[in-house]
């Protein structure tokens, strides 16, 4: 019998949210429709929704909810945006999904330090809105309109990683509520520390197993003076591969370089209305002064014609720039166009730079001995990077399909010294994938989450089965 229907645990549960209905009025629903958003997934993974909803909307407030839960022994989800790919928001047990989207103030920003305090349900369009008159900007860009605080609990990475890092280069400190409803703050403003355990780090990435953020310190960067984008199509995937290792071994200080393959230009040039070359292309941008960005498009270029590539075409208009980057970032939605009424299962692995091009012409060829219809796209500036299947979710046999490929994928990952999701995480989607990556410290890591949530009751199901 499952938990939830245990009598006994079902009084608790229906207890909690008499109580919670009393305190916070409409902003706890139990609607179906809204259940069921709070655990969408963008997978083939199974729409699991939570019992409730709560929007909370301050740190005490969710110190509040969290001690209710702990005492009623009933799960709670974070949830920000739902952007995220592994059913990380999903809700195998039931309980209460807690929605920070309302806990969006912007604290406080000092611009003569580069960094910011902000709450978890600030976005980064929000963010990057706020500080663009200030001459900053913050650099994680994953694609979504994602929330920050769902961003740092997944490690968020994205296009501008291989210049400006991921989320865990950019948090420098955050506050957390802990299973027992304790609340723990973490690092500071300081650029560096040596005090004691990196209680941040520990918390980025840990999908809200173990804690609930409720507030980040984020570095933040100046905006260039000089931005430039460009397209550089290639007669391999290989030579993209190449031209990007050489790029990277150079030194040229590439801000973004992504990789479409063939099929996903197709899709792209359909969605988006380009006319580009549906061969594999490289969008990248460059960003310093003039003189600099300029004498970085012509070293790329030099590399990308040895790699058989070109021409390379560069846009340095507002306009253009946002229209070519737009076409990148809406890459799921075009190749879901690619075959109507299918679904589609977006999935990433991450390896050295130096293994990339092997990994990818691998990948490819594994794809198309499979007979499935699967485009990449990769964040390749740090050797990430994301597989696309459509499948008939209906048809046993291509799920069997698509599921030997994904195993082959991560196979193919490790074995490169790599890991089995550079950006997604594991959530519920990877966990089969966890030990082979990590071996016994999937071990220390169950003992982390047993010793700091001895309920299980933070996001349960998530990352390994307890």
């Amino acid at each position: 019998m499952a938990m939830d229907q245990v009598p006994e645990a079902r009084d608790r549960k229906d207890a909690l949210f008499a109580t919670l209905g009393s305190r916070f009025g409409s902003r706890l629903s139990t609607s179906a429709a809204l259940r069921e958003q709070h655990a969408h997934t963008l997978t083939w993974i199974r729409n699991e929704p939570p019992d409730a909803v709560l929007f909370a909307e301050t740190t005490a407030e969710v110190v509040e909810v969290v001690k209710l839960c702990a005492e009623a022994r009933v799960p709670l989800i974070p949830f920000g945006t739902g952007t995220s790919l592994e059913g990380h928001v999903n809700a195998p047990f039931g309980g209460l999904s807690l929605d920070l989207s309302r806990m969006n103030r912007i604290v406080a920003v000092h611009p003569e330090d580069l960094d910011c305090m902000v709450e978890p349900g600030v976005t980064r369009k929000a963010l990057n809105e706020h500080l663009r008159d200030m001459g900053l900007f913050f650099p994680v860009d994953p694609g979504a309109d994602a929330s920050l605080g769902g961003m740092a609990a997944t490690r968020a990475s994205g296009t501008n990683a291989v210049r400006y890092g991921t989320m865990r280069d950019t948090v420098l400190g955050l506050t957390a509520v802990l299973a027992d409803g304790s609340v723990v703050k973490t690092g500071g403003r300081a650029r560096k520390s040596a005090s004691g355990y990196d209680l941040t780090r520990l918390l980025i990435g840990s999908e809200g197993t173990l804690g609930v953020i409720t507030e980040l310190t984020l570095k933040l960067s100046g905006i260039p003076e000089t931005i430039v984008a460009a397209i550089c199509p290639f007669a391999t995937i290989e030579g993209a591969c190449n031209a990007t290792i050489a790029a990277l071994q150079l030194g040229l200080p590439l801000a973004r370089i992504e990789l479409l393959d063939e099929v996903q230009m197709r899709a792209c040039n359909a969605y988006s209305h380009l006319t580009l070359a549906e061969t594999p292309t490289l969008f990248l941008e460059f960003h310093g002064t003039q003189a600099a960005t300029a004498e970085q498009v012509e070293a790329f270029a030099a590399i990308a014609a040895a790699e058989g590539g070109g021409p390379l075409v560069s846009a340095g208009r507002q306009e253009e720039r946002n229209r070519l980057w737009q076409a990148r970032h809406d890459a799921y939605w075009a190749a879901r166009g690619l075959r109507p009424g299918a679904g589609i299962i977006t999935t990433d692995v991450c390896v050295p730079i130096s293994a990339l091009a092997a990994c990818v012409t691998q990948t490819r060829q594994d794809i198309d001995r499979t007979g499935l219809l699967a485009p990449i796209v990769g964040h390749v500036g740090d050797g990430n990077f994301h597989v696309m299947p459509l499948v008939d979710l209906a048809n046993p046999e291509e799920r069997r399909k698509v599921q030997g490929f994904l195993d082959r994928l991560v196979a193919r990952a490790l074995a490169f010294d790599g890991t089995s999701t550079g950006e997604h995480g594991i959530g519920q989607g990877k966990m089969n994938y966890l030990a082979a990556e990590h071996g016994t410290s999937v071990e220390v890591m169950a003992a982390i989450k047993k010793a700091l949530d001895p309920l299980n009751i933070l996001n349960p199901g998530k990352i390994f089965a307890l």
